[in-house]
């Protein structure tokens, strides 16, 4: 990188060992961002990240914690300012989708997708507001959907639409509540190759394609390239809203 827009600046990015959160804790790095790498269950992928942000000549956290669960959210934060003292940017990308018709879902279903999907977005941007508050700058950047947005083809699945929905209200609300000091917008992909898309059907593959302007699927720098844009000073004048990334996919 010729300019390193982020130099000085600490991330944390949930759900970060792999796809689109490994994607984002790369980008911001290679932009000078220290990064806490957030993960669940895959310790070896997070422990791989970070050593490859660390050979990029910052400083890298692995942290691991369910965004579903308070204590675990208030230890990563906890974690984070101990390692690095600060706090200026809180990715909210830890997800799930459940891929089962609205009669096929259970309620564990949509409970686990509401809890980590929204929920977490929430418990995580409210621990950390009152550091970035204190500080008197901040960003928060929310990984929603285009499936939010209620394209049709897109809202195939109830739980994770609805949780994406709430995530594009919930980036809102937190904008008009954490301003001036803090920026709070959302991403929302279309569809992005990563390994959540490996099985799915060549059907619906043509399907995407055809329906997006550009003739691809997006890849996880895609989002990662718009959420440095977000981290940056090149939005200081944007808050509270919800940049598509996807192709034109259901534009609006």
């Amino acid at each position: 990188m010729s300019e390193q827009r982020l130099a000085g600046k600490v991330a944390i990015v949930t759900g970060s060992s792999r796809g689109i959160g490994l994607a984002i804790a790369q980008r911001f790095a290679d932009e000078g961002a220290a990064v806490t790498i957030n993960y669940v269950s895959k310790e070896p992928e997070a422990a791989a990240a970070a050593r490859a942000i660390e050979a990029a000549g910052v400083g890298a956290l692995t942290v691991q914690a369910d965004v579903s669960r308070s204590g675990d959210v208030q230890r990563l934060v906890r974690a984070t300012m101990e390692r690095f003292g600060r706090i200026d940017i809180l990715v909210n990308n830890a997800g799930v989708m459940v891929t089962k018709g609205v009669l096929e879902t259970t309620e564990d279903d949509w409970d686990r997708t509401i809890d980590i999907n929204l929920k977490g977005a929430y418990l995580c941007s409210k621990e950390v507001a009152p550091i970035m508050l204190a500080q008197q700058s901040g960003t928060i950047i929310n990984i929603s959907s285009n499936s939010g947005l209620y394209h049709p083809s897109a809202m195939r699945f109830t739980e994770y639409v609805t949780s994406k929905a709430g995530m594009n209200g919930l980036t809102k609300a937190m904008a008009l509540a954490l301003g001036p000091h803090i920026r709070v917008n959302a991403i929302c992909p279309g569809w992005i190759r990563t390994d959540m898309m490996e099985d799915i059907d060549p059907e619906v593959h043509e399907r995407i394609l055809a329906e997006t302007a550009l003739g691809r699927w997006g890849t996880p720098a895609d989002v990662a390239a718009s959420a440095a844009f977000l981290a940056s000073t090149d939005a200081d004048f944007i808050t509270g809203e919800l940049l598509i990334v996807a192709g034109g996919r259901g534009m609006h």
